[in-house]
């Protein structure tokens, strides 16, 4: 899965949104949101597809970080777009 697909919901936007503070467990998470444990593992699932999260177990428990280097492709997403619009600025200011 694509990052940018798997940051199309809200619930997982917010959930990466906790993790950048501290990495945190699904039971952790799920105190957090008002959807089920088994919802934020699905979401933590998808995020993880993507390359966005990662998780490390913890006896029992797994706990999921942010992965910084899966947003490249988001950045360079975006990137292309700054990029055509810095150049048509460019070429408006020459004229």
């Amino acid at each position: 899965m694509h990052a940018l697909d798997a940051l199309g919901s809200p619930v997982r936007r917010d959930i990466l949104v906790a993790l950048r503070a501290k990495p945190l467990s699904v039971g952790e998470l799920a105190e957090r949101f008002p959807v089920s444990r088994p919802a934020v593992s699905r979401h933590l699932r998808i995020l993880e597809e993507a390359g966005l999260v990662s998780a490390r177990a913890d006896g029992t428990r797994s706990i999921y970080a942010v992965r910084v280097q899966g947003f490249a492709s988001v950045r360079e997403f975006l990137d292309d777009f700054w990029d055509v619009a810095l150049a048509r600025l460019e070429s408006m200011a020459r004229r």
